[in-house]
């Protein structure tokens, strides 16, 4: 019987080698990425069953890149890490077409069970934030607050942005003019009403574009 294909994205080369170790003698571990953009280039590459995904990673988070893949490998299943406890992430997670969530802090124990529990069609959130689930919709951003949501490439300007990145290395890697990406920065913050550079970091942290995390 073949063994479920497995691959790791996240920009913490320790804790992806931690968690090759563990899966190794169950699952095959096709490859690795360190973040969002490679990943997308390696799921593609490799066919993988499984990904296993960091919310927040540099250049294109797990959230953005989660959306990009069940556009394109519907029935990949996809398992979100993070630091982040809160209930709204991981009601983005599912939205965003996850079968399962961990905490990193307990990632290692909880991470085959949620891999078998996902190949058999189901889903697993760890019992650590469950919890909370019970006090956040799961329905869709528009349905659940009628809330302005940037489009894809908004996103992808507002996570480059809030890196730290100049106009002109956000135009060169998404491959478009720093008029451009001007543009996008300028109408986002009068759709979701920013004053500042400031706001829009705490804007793509609030939302995981971004994470805190070193």
């Amino acid at each position: 019987m073949r063994r479920p294909r497995v691959l790791l994205a996240d920009d913490h080369e320790i804790l992806v080698d931690g968690l090759r170790s563990v899966l190794e003698p169950q699952y095959e571990v096709v490859g690795t990425a360190l973040d969002g953009r490679a990943l997308l280039e390696a799921a593609a590459k490799l066919l993988p069953d499984i990904i296993v995904l960091d919310i927040g990673m540099p250049q294109l988070n797990g959230l953005d890149a989660a959306r990009q893949l069940k556009r394109t490998m519907p029935k990949v299943k996809l398992i979100f890490l993070t630091v982040n406890k809160d209930p709204y992430i991981v009601g983005e997670a599912f939205r965003a077409g996850a079968s399962a969530f961990l905490l990193k802090q307990s990632a290692a124990l909880e991470l085959t069970d949620a891999i078998q529990q996902v190949t058999k069609g189901g889903s697993y959130v760890t019992p650590r934030v469950s919890e909370g689930l019970t006090n956040i919709s799961l329905r869709s951003p528009e349905d659940r607050e009628n809330a302005p949501e940037p489009t894809p490439r908004q996103r992808e300007v507002i996570q480059l942005l809030a890196e730290g990145r100049s106009m002109k290395a956000v135009a060169d890697a998404l491959h478009i003019t720093a008029r451009t990406v001007a543009e996008h920065k300028y109408n986002v913050m009068e759709l979701l009403q920013l004053k500042s550079n400031s706001d829009l970091i705490k804007y793509a942290i609030k939302h995981g574009l971004i994470s805190l995390q070193s």
